[in-house]
């Protein structure tokens, strides 16, 4: 047997969570591959059966274009430390081509759907090391707005508090949230709770040399609004760019009320500086909408 030391998750300097083992092993004569993923501190266990179940999810939905999981567990000789096991595959650094990696996009949230009929997920995911809240729940708004402040608490915690961030985020919650994702399921409208990989973004979509398919894994899946899953492709840092979000808005569609799309866009990829030019732009919140359906 041998294994290989492969990659690292890391948060700023401080953190890091877990280790990339590729494992060689002769089985009945036959050669294997499996790549090991060991969660390193107890307090983030949780993230290997997250990461199974999550991948398990979208792997009923798109099985050619994401890491299959195999198994999760504790390990034997230390119970502090996780596992995530999943077979080897031979991924190289590429941006997959837009075109195809649009179809499979629309696919996984045009052909999924919430077991429950509701907006959350069947077991604790981790973006990272913050927890994702995924209670079910009927309200898209409530289950962002909950994920929005337990993700500012942890910031809070990992950085130290700021009192004007804890301000400006509830504000940004009671107005700017409101009057953009409240609409989505008032006046006769409605979103479908769609199964999101949670942190798509170059970095978590590769090819596979043998199949020349794109690959996406390192997921923290929920059922929430499809739009969201976008949240990290149009950063400048991306290679998707904002040219993939026009062409999935052209391709798929924007949800209703459609004019608030690149807003909603912004909120979902929310900074401090556009937190207070939405405040600005929405001091009554939700009582800032105008339906162009009643106009």
């Amino acid at each position: 047997m041998s294994i290989e030391n492969l990659d690292s998750a890391i948060l700023a300097t401080d953190y890091q969570w877990s280790v990339g083992l590729r494992i060689d092993i002769e089985v009945n004569g036959e050669e294997k591959e499996y790549f090991l993923k060991i969660i390193k501190q107890s307090k983030w266990s949780g993230m290997a059966e997250g990461e199974f179940e999550s991948q398990k999810a979208l792997a009923a939905i798109i099985p050619d274009n994401v890491v299959i999981p195999m198994a999760w567990g504790m390990l034997e000789e230390d119970k502090s430390k996780a596992f995530f096991i999943t077979r080897f595959r031979d991924l190289r650094d590429r941006p997959p081509p837009t075109v195809q990696f649009l179809a499979i996009l629309k696919k996984l949230h045009q052909t999924s759907v919430s077991p429950t009929g509701k907006f959350g997920f069947q077991v604790t995911t981790y973006n990272g090391p913050p927890k994702m809240v995924n209670d079910w729940t009927d309200s898209w708004e409530e289950y962002f707005a909950r994920q929005f402040r337990s993700d500012i608490s942890f910031l809070q915690n990992v950085y130290g508090e700021d009192a004007e961030l804890a301000d400006l985020s509830e504000a940004f919650i009671q107005k700017v949230v409101a009057r953009l994702l409240r609409p989505l399921q008032t006046g006769g409208r409605d979103i479908k709770p769609t199964l999101c990989h949670g942190d798509l973004w170059d970095g978590n979509v590769q090819i596979d040399v043998n199949t020349k398919q794109p690959i996406v894994f390192d997921s923290c899946a929920f059922y929430g609004h499809n739009e969201m899953d976008l949240q990290n492709m149009g950063d400048p840092r991306c290679v998707f760019g904002m040219n993939f979000i026009d062409m999935y808005k052209n391709e798929i569609g924007a949800s209703e009320p459609q004019q608030d799309f690149y807003d909603r866009h912004d909120i979902y990829a929310m900074s401090k500086e556009n937190m207070r030019k939405f405040l600005a732009r929405f001091p009554n919140g939700f009582g800032d909408f105008k339906d162009d359906a009643t106009l």
